[in-house]
């Protein structure tokens, strides 16, 4: 190891989440998420099938088009991969983005 190097471990931590609000993740929510990501150091990718996104960039979040009923695979990593990803569950999965659930 050389001089210099970061001797820290680089946590990794990934949880499938279902976006349950009736709006799916628009703008609002989109804006929450990278709200919530960004109070943290881990680096945040978040994939929708195919398409993976920086989960902390609200233009990149946007791209997703995640609807109702979306699975969305968020993986982090960093010192505090696992606190991002708890706080990321408890605001898709728990509060639902604080918006109403559909009918």
């Amino acid at each position: 190891m050389e001089a210099g190097e970061n001797t820290l471990p680089n946590t990794v931590s990934e949880i499938e989440l279902v976006v349950r609000n009736a709006d799916g993740l628009h703008m609002r929510p989109a804006m929450q998420f990278v709200d919530v990501a960004n109070q943290f150091s881990s680096d945040v990718k978040v994939t929708n099938g195919a398409t993976e996104v920086d989960g902390k960039s609200i233009m990149q979040m946007s791209m997703l088009a995640a609807t109702c009923g979306t699975r969305l695979t968020v993986r982090a990593q960093g010192d505090d991969a696992q606190d991002v990803v708890s706080a990321l569950k408890e605001l898709v999965e728990e509060r639902h983005f604080d918006e109403p659930l559909p009918d």
